[in-house]
Order: C-alpha cells, then sequence, then structure tokens
C-alpha cells in the first residue's frame, strides 16, 4: 500500500496495522519529521519515499526521495499498489484523492477534507473512511429504514472551561485534548467543533443521509448511533483507537482482536452534553452547512486560514470560529459545479479571510 502522511498519528497506526498483518508498504510520504520517517523506511523498507521539503532530502535515509506536492500524485499514478491510506492534512489531501480515484485504486480516507469540499465528485464506493465515527455508522448499517444518524464529540479542549475565560485562552490550552493526542490542527477544529461538523458532511455523502446531529459523550467510547424508523436506536462502543477502523479499511474484513474490549462495569458511567452554540459557536451553522454542501469548500479555506493564524498567535480562540461564519455568511450563495469551481472559491475564500 501507500501511506500518505506516514509520521502523522493515522499513519503510525497504519504501520501499526501493517506489522500485525505483515502487509507490504510500497511508498511512505511524509511532512517534515524526518526523525520518524527514517525509522519507518529502515522497518518498512518502502521502494519510494517523498517529503515535502526539497532542504530535508538529504537527510532522508533512502535511496529514491522526492519532494513535493506532484511527486505524491507521481507516487500513486506509478505504483503497483491498489490501496491509499490517505491521511493527509487539509485541503492539501484533495489532488492525491482525485488522483488515486482515477487511478482506480481503493483509498483508505482520513483526510476529511477530500469529502468535505469535493464530495459530489468522489465516487463513495472506492472508499473506506478511517474515522471511528463513520466506521461506527457503518458498522451498524442493517437492511433497516433509517430515520437518521448521530455521531459523537469528546467536547474539545475547552469543554469544561467557564464560558468568560474562552476569549483568553493559550495555544497550548487549545492543543491539550481531554481524551487523547492529535495533530495541532485536527486539535484545534476539536476544540472548535468545526471537525464535529466536517464529519456531519462526511456522513452525508457517504450514507447520503441528511437527518444528522452530533452530541458530547465525554468518554470517547460511544462513537455512533444510528435511529431507525421502528423507533430503535444502535450504538457503536468501543475503546478509542484508530487501528479499527483502519484495519478493516485496509482488509475488508477483521476477525482478529484489534483492540480490547470495552467492560462497561470498569466504565461505570457516560455523560452526555448538547453542544451548546455558546461554547461551540460554529455550530449555528451547521443545518445551513448540512443543506448545502457546497458551503463546504468556504468552511475548509476559512477554518485553515483562521486555525492557521490563531496558531501564529495573530487571533484569539474565538476569532476562529468568527472568521469561518463571517466567510459563510459572505459566500452563502456559492455553487460548485465542476473541480476547477472547488480550487477557484478555495482560493478566493482563503483571500478574503487573510485580509
Amino acid at each position: 500500500m501507500i501511506i500518505l502522511g506516514s509520521t502523522g498519528s493515522i499513519g503510525v497506526n497504519t504501520l501499526n496495522i501493517a506489522r500485525k498483518f505483515n502487509l507490504n508498504v510500497e511508498v511512505l510520504v511524509a511532512g517534515s519529521n524526518i526523525e520518524v520517517l527514517n525509522k519507518q523506511i529502515e522497518e518498512f523498507k518502502p521502494k519510494k519515499v517523498v517529503i515535502a521539503n526539497k532542504v530535508d532530502v538529504v537527510k532522508v535515509n533512502h535511496t529514491d526521495v522526492s519532494y513535493g506536492e506532484d511527486e505524491i500524485l507521481n507516487a500513486i499514478e506509478n505504483s503497483k499498489s491498489q490501496t491509499v491510506v490517505n491521511a493527509l492534512v487539509g485541503f492539501l489531501g484533495l489532488k492525491p484523492t482525485l488522483k488515486a480515484i482515477e487511478c482506480n485504486k481503493k483509498i483508505a480516507l482520513a483526510n476529511k477534507e477530500s469529502l468535505v469540499v469535493a464530495g459530489k465528485f468522489i465516487d463513495q464506493r472506492k472508499l473506506s473512511p478511517i474515522d471511528s465515527e463513520h466506521f461506527g455508522l457503518w458498522y451498524l448499517l442493517q437492511e433497516k429504514a433509517v430515520d437518521s444518524m448521530t455521531v459523537t464529540a469528546s467536547g474539545g479542549s475547552f469543554r469544561d472551561y467557564p464560558l468568560e475565560q474562552l476569549a483568553n485562552v493559550s495555544i497550548k490550552e487549545a492543543l491539550n485534548h481531554p481524551n487523547w493526542s492529535m495533530g495541532n490542527k485536527i486539535t484545534i477544529d476539536s476544540a472548535t467543533m468545526t471537525n464535529k461538523i466536517f464529519e456531519l458532511m462526511e456522513a452525508a455523502w457517504l450514507f447520503d443521509v441528511r437527518k444528522l446531529d452530533a452530541i458530547i459523550e465525554t468518554k470517547s467510547l460511544i462513537h455512533a448511533m444510528i435511529n431507525f424508523k421502528d423507533g430503535s436506536t444502535t450504538a457503536h462502543i468501543a475503546n478509542a483507537s484508530m487501528q479499527l477502523p483502519i484495519a478493516y479499511a485496509i482488509l475488508g474484513k477483521c476477525d482478529e482482536q484489534v483492540l480490547k474490549p470495552v467492560d462497561l462495569l470498569e466504565v461505570g458511567s457516560l455523560e452526555f452534553k448538547k453542544i451548546e452554540t455558546s461554547r461551540y459557536p460554529i455550530w449555528e451553522a451547521k443545518d445551513e452547512i448540512i443543506s448545502n454542501l457546497d458551503l463546504g469548500v468556504v468552511l475548509n479555506a476559512a477554518n485553515e486560514v483562521g486555525v492557521s493564524k490563531f496558531l501564529n498567535s495573530q487571533i484569539g480562540f474565538l476569532d476562529v470560529s468568527k472568521i469561518s461564519l463571517n466567510a459563510l455568511n459572505k459566500f452563502n450563495n456559492v455553487k460548485i459545479n465542476t473541480l476547477d469551481d472547488i480550487f477557484a472559491i478555495d482560493k478566493e475564500v482563503r483571500s478574503y479571510c487573510e485580509s
């Protein structure tokens, strides 16, 4: 397989699955964490390596190293592997997803932005989502009439903070997720709840359902629920680890134990909370976005600008959501008819938010 984003959390967990099931890794694509990449190269011996920056090429312990976005696309096209694990972060992940589809490869998709901005152009039959929420929904689907779907949220870094303190929280506080360690961007997206809107948009495309919602489950043991038309609800419960959805996405099925089962007696109790707009202002746009999925291009571009500005100490935490809401208001009549529209609108929104 080809692993895009091998040194990140999803990439590392994918390599854990590759190790467990003795899977071949043909291509590793990474950013600038060369120390971790070199350890991966030593163990998995890929034929090809692609990194982000030219300056780092000499540091990589491999005879076939290239760099840059175009080389990622070339690696996908020229590889023999039929499975691409796309764990790249942000809009950067879209072109590799499209290239993998063009090459008729199977995609294990952790790059949310691919579906968020271009869901109408992506054949979902070639995708297996690497996301505990979408994996949970897929796992629960039966031959029964679905009324609605619900995913869960951890609540992020500030779910228990006094509201009046949110305007002045630090970057360090924002990156201190209560349940697990993830990359910087997704941790901020979790804190603003933008990540959960992205997941609802993904679910809309993956399952062709529009009655979608999310609630906070503080222990991150319940990942998804399906509400059937007969009035019953089923929930997917598993310990929080990406290795289970990764194993299914790559292998198709998995009969070996990947996770330790949840002991409900040990858990004792579960706590559920409503997602309030007073704490998560972006949530006020949820219904509008689900009813017009073209707005995903606007939200993603504005959010990437906002998160970058916050992590560079240019704005406060609450300003991240303000930038997104402002952009959604400005570009609320956007219509996406072609792939070119996506890249043009993305550029326009970024320019507007930067200024």
